[in-house]
């Protein structure tokens, strides 16, 4: 059964990234009133960047071409840890939360030293504003899940979000970690109302402004890796909201969880096509929003305790 939910659980991880973009894209140019790229646009795109030459800068060093390849794969260490279908991951061990924050940590820093490289001050500029708003992220996605703890008394990260259905709380409290996930989503993902992937002016630049100087399969990594990011948030909210438990449903649990995916990919849609990227110095104040969130259900939980 484990080989089994393992196989499902990474092609959500290798697929869902595509397909999500690609849902996006679509939800968009719904929108917007016109045909718009194919479901499998960005995938096409990828392929094109593996066949081109990497143009590298004079003034870099094997740092730069490194950053982009230590992004994918700690997004994919990340990813073996992160429940996607439930109560169930490849890589489970108690406190293993702790590593997968730590490791898109490292992914973030390892981003943010191969824009540096390159020595140019537009890129550092981005990376200035990558480390402040990481700030303001971090602390909602502990509290999260410092909440989930408190719920369920787990110490596993699959166990925290898959046995939080069954708290007593859990009609309470999951709406607010929905949005908070969603929240860090936008952030992480490097999405709108917080950034924008198809921006490149220089006032609004966040993620874009740090790949700037990447080009043939380091720039197809790093925008894999950030697709990884988004797709591996919608996990955790399909995780959240799932009803069904892999282990005694498998078939149920993955439809419902890529269902759940690809409507968190709706809604992103939705939401980039209403919204407009906030204002930079709106977007702390955006970001304490899903410190609130999991602040407000951590609160329910202790005087739901205390009562």
């Amino acid at each position: 059964m484990r080989i089994v939910l393992g196989l499902a659980h990474w092609a959500f991880v290798l697929l869902m990234p595509l397909l999500m973009v690609g849902v996006i894209n679509r939800v968009k140019s719904w929108w917007a009133a016109r045909k718009g790229p194919g479901l499998v646009q960005f995938a096409y795109d990828l392929r094109r960047l593996l066949g081109k030459r990497t143009v590298v800068s004079d003034t870099a060093t094997p740092l730069f071409r490194a950053g982009a390849y230590v992004v994918l794969l700690a997004g994919f260490f990340a990813a073996a840890m992160a429940p996607m279908l439930g109560r169930f991951a490849p890589l489970q061990f108690s406190h293993d939360f702790i590593v997968v924050a730590y490791t898109m940590g490292l992914a973030r820093i390892a981003l943010m030293l191969s824009a540096m490289d390159v020595g140019s001050s537009f890129e550092g500029m981005g990376t200035a504003r990558e480390a402040s708003f990481s700030a303001f992220a971090e602390p909602a996605l502990f509290l999260l899940i410092g909440t989930a703890g408190v719920a369920t008394g787990m110490t596993s990260f699959a166990d925290l979000i898959g046995a939080l259905r069954e708290t007593q709380h859990y009609a309470v409290i999951a709406a607010p970690l929905v949005v908070a996930l969603l929240i860090l989503l936008q952030a992480e993902a490097a999405r709108v109302p917080v950034d924008d992937p198809l921006t490149h002016l220089e006032l609004t630049m966040i993620h874009e402004v740090m790949i700037l100087d990447h080009s043939g399969p380091e720039l197809a990594a790093m925008q894999y890796a950030a697709a990884m990011k988004m797709a591996l948030y919608a996990g955790l909210i399909a995780a959240l909201l799932n009803p069904f438990d892999p282990f005694a449903s498998p078939a149920a649990a993955v439809a419902v969880s890529l269902a759940l995916i690809l409507a968190v990919a709706v809604v992103v849609g939705c939401i980039e096509s209403l919204t407009a990227r906030l204002p930079m110095p709106w977007v702390p104040r955006y970001l304490l929003i899903a410190s609130a969130a999991a602040l407000a259900s951590m609160a329910v939980i202790g005087i739901g305790a205390s009562v």
